[in-house]
C-alpha cells in the first residue's frame, strides 16, 4: 500500500507544441499559464485497460484540442492501482474549453464507450490546478534512455512562511539539488482559490534511479552549504509544520512524452 501521508497528499493534488521535438516549458511570454496534475484511482483489474486507452486514443485527442502531454506515470509501489499525469495549457480559460470539446468529440465518445463495455475503468478522479513559481527551471518534455526515476515532493509551511521557502529554494536548494545530481524540473504553487494554496510548495525531480536518489539526498543533507542555508532561514522559526514533507516516486509509463 501507499503509505497513509502519501495518500492524503496524492488526494489533495491529485497539443504538444508543434514546433518542436522536446518543447521546451520555459517561462516566456507564450509559456503555459495553467497545469494540472490528474489522479485516476481504477476499478479492480482495470489500470490495464486504462493505459491502452490513453495509449490507443486519449493522448492524441488530448492533443487535437489543444492540451500538452507533459508526463504519465504510476507510482513505483501502486498497490492501488493508479494513474498520475501532469498537462499544461496556456490558461485557465482555454483549459475549460479544450476539455469540453474533448468531452464532446465523437471519436472520444465512441472510445470510451469501447473501453467500457465490461464497466467503468475508473472510479474516482482528482485534480489540482498548479501554477509555476518564478524560479521554476524552462524544463524539457523529453525521453532519456533510460528513463528515469521521477519524485514528486510537497511541502507544508507553517503560517505564513511559504515565501521565504520559496526564497531558500530560489537562492540554494535547487542550486545544490543540481550539484548534486538531481534534475530540477518544476516548481509550483496551487492556484489561488484551492485549499492550502497560501501554504504549499509542490514540485518534481528526476533521478537516474533509486540508488542515485539516496545518494544524491544524502549528500544534499550533509552539505554545509544546505546546513548553512537552513539554519539561517530558519533563525525565527521552522518554516515546515511538522510532517511538512511527503514524497511519491513515480515511473514514467511507455507513452509518457517526459521519461
Amino acid at each position: 500500500m501507499i503509505p497513509a501521508m502519501n495518500r492524503i497528499w496524492l488526494f489533495c493534488l491529485a497539443s504538444t507544441f508543434l514546433f518542436a521535438a522536446t518543447p521546451d516549458l520555459r517561462a516566456e511570454e507564450s509559456a503555459p499559464k495553467c497545469y494540472e496534475l490528474r489522479t485516476y484511482f481504477t476499478n479492480p483489474d482495470k489500470l490495464e485497460a486504462l493505459k491502452s486507452r490513453f495509449r490507443d486514443h486519449t493522448i492524441k485527442l488530448f492533443e487535437k484540442h489543444g492540451m500538452t502531454n507533459i508526463a504519465y506515470w504510476e507510482p513505483t509501489s501502486n498497490e492501488e492501482q493508479i494513474l498520475v499525469y501532469l498537462m499544461a495549457y496556456p490558461t485557465r480559460e482555454s483549459r475549460d474549453a479544450s476539455w469540453k470539446a474533448f468531452a464532446n468529440d465523437p471519436e472520444w465518445k465512441a472510445a470510451y464507450a469501447e473501453s467500457t463495455k465490461e464497466g467503468k475503468l475508473v472510479r474516482k478522479v482528482d485534480s489540482v490546478f498548479l501554477e509555476p513559481t518564478d524560479y521554476s527551471p524552462g524544463a524539457k518534455i523529453e525521453t532519456k534512455d533510460p528513463a528515469r526515476l521521477f519524485e514528486l515532493r510537497r511541502y507544508t509551511t507553517n503560517p505564513g512562511k511559504l515565501p521565504k521557502l520559496d526564497s531558500r529554494f530560489r537562492d540554494h536548494t535547487i542550486g545544490l539539488f543540481a550539484k548534486h545530481g538531481m534534475t530540477n524540473l518544476f516548481y509550483f504553487h496551487l492556484a489561488p482559490g484551492q485549499e492550502g494554496s497560501d501554504h504549499t510548495l509542490v514540485y518534481l525531480l528526476a533521478h537516474r534511479g533509486n540508488k542515485d536518489r539516496d545518494d544524491s539526498f544524502e549528500a544534499f543533507r550533509l552539505d554545509p552549504a544546505w546546513q548553512s542555508a537552513r539554519d539561517a532561514s530558519e533563525a525565527e522559526g521552522p518554516l515546515l509544520i511538522k510532517g511538512g514533507v511527503q514524497s511519491l516516486l513515480l515511473t514514467p509509463l511507455d507513452f509518457s512524452p517526459m521519461k
